[in-house]
C-alpha cells in the first residue's frame, strides 16, 4: 500500500484489489486492527457505517466467524454516517442493512447501536442525533469541538458525494453542527449526515469504492489535492487521521498507475 501526502498535511493511502470480495476482506481486516487498537488504548471502538452495497459485503464478512470472533464487541458503539428518511424497517434504511448484515449476528449491546431516527421529522432528528452523538462523547476525544470517531466508513457516488453530502448540498457548507439534514433535489429525498468537519476531525475515515460507474470520478478525486472543491468527496481530509481508499479493480481503471499498488 502506498501512502501519499495529498496536500503536505493530510495522510492518504490508496489499496487497489482484485474484486469486491478481495475489498471486503482486506477493509474487515482493517476494521479488525482499528478495532482492537481503539479498545486496547481507550476502552471502546466508535465506529459510524455506510449504507450501500459494498459495505454490505464487508458487514456480512464480520458476521461470519471467521470476524466476528476477532472482534470485542461489548466494546463497540456503532453509529451512522447517513440515512434516508424513512423508517427502520424500509428496505431503503441504511439502518435495515446492517442490522440484516452484521449486527442481529453478533454480541453487540442494544445500548451501543446508535441509529438515525430517519422516520423523524428531519430537522428533529438531526438534532436529536447530534445530541445523542454528544453524550457518547460526553465531552472527551473532542478536536475543535468535534468528535473524534476511531473511524468512519464511506461510500462514493459518482456524482462525488459522500455520505450525504451533495454537491452544491447546503449540508456540505455546515462548519459548526455535528449532524444535518438536507433535502437533496437530485433523489427527492431528505437526507441525515454528519457533517464535513465532523469527518475531518476523525482519527481514520476508509472509503470503500467498487464498479466501472466510479472510475471517472475516483480518477477526478485521487488526481487533485483534496481540498480542491470539486466534489464532496474530494473535501474529506481529516486533520489528524488518515483518509485511505479501497477501490476494487474497476473503479480504479482510469488511475494513474503510480498511485496505488495492486494486491
Amino acid at each position: 500500500m502506498q501512502r501519499f501526502e495529498s496536500d503536505g498535511t493530510v495522510k492518504r493511502e490508496i489499496q487497489v484489489v482484485a474484486s469486491v470480495d478481495a475489498l471486503a476482506q482486506c477493509a474487515a481486516e482493517l476494521m479488525v486492527v482499528r478495532a482492537a487498537d481503539a479498545i486496547r488504548e481507550r476502552g471502546r471502538f466508535i465506529v459510524a457505517l455506510s449504507g450501500g452495497s459494498t459495505p454490505r459485503s464487508l458487514f456480512q464478512l464480520l458476521a461470519s466467524p471467521s470476524f466476528s470472533t476477532r472482534i470485542d464487541w461489548p466494546h463497540v458503539h456503532v453509529c451512522w454516517g447517513d440515512e434516508r428518511c424513512v423508517p427502520p424497517e424500509d428496505a431503503r434504511s441504511n439502518y435495515r442493512m446492517a442490522c440484516e448484515a452484521l449486527l442481529d449476528h453478533v454480541p453487540i449491546p442494544d445500548a451501543h447501536v446508535h441509529r438515525m431516527h430517519g422516520e423523524a421529522v428531519p430537522a428533529v432528528a438531526a438534532t436529536a442525533y447530534e445530541a445523542e452523538l454528544r453524550a457518547l462523547f460526553d465531552g472527551h476525544e473532542l478536536h475543535d469541538d468535534f468528535p473524534w470517531f476511531d473511524l468512519i466508513l464511506l461510500g462514493l457516488g459518482d456524482d462525488g458525494h459522500t455520505a450525504s453530502l451533495f454537491p452544491h448540498g447546503r449540508a456540505l457548507h455546515e462548519l459548526s453542527r455535528w449532524v444535518v439534514a438536507d433535502d437533496i433535489e437530485v433523489v427527492s429525498m431528505w437526507r441525515i449526515t454528519l457533517t464535513l468537519p465532523l469527518i475531518n476531525a476523525s482519527r481514520s475515515v476508509l472509503f470503500l469504492v467498487a464498479g466501472a460507474d466510479k472510475a471517472d470520478v475516483v480518477q477526478q478525486i485521487l488526481a487533485i489535492p483534496s481540498h480542491a472543491d470539486v466534489s464532496p468527496a474530494a473535501r474529506v481530509a481529516p486533520s489528524r487521521g488518515t483518509v485511505q481508499w479501497i477501490l476494487d479493480g474497476a473503479a480504479a481503471a482510469k488511475m494513474p498507475s503510480s498511485d496505488a499498488r495492486d494486491s
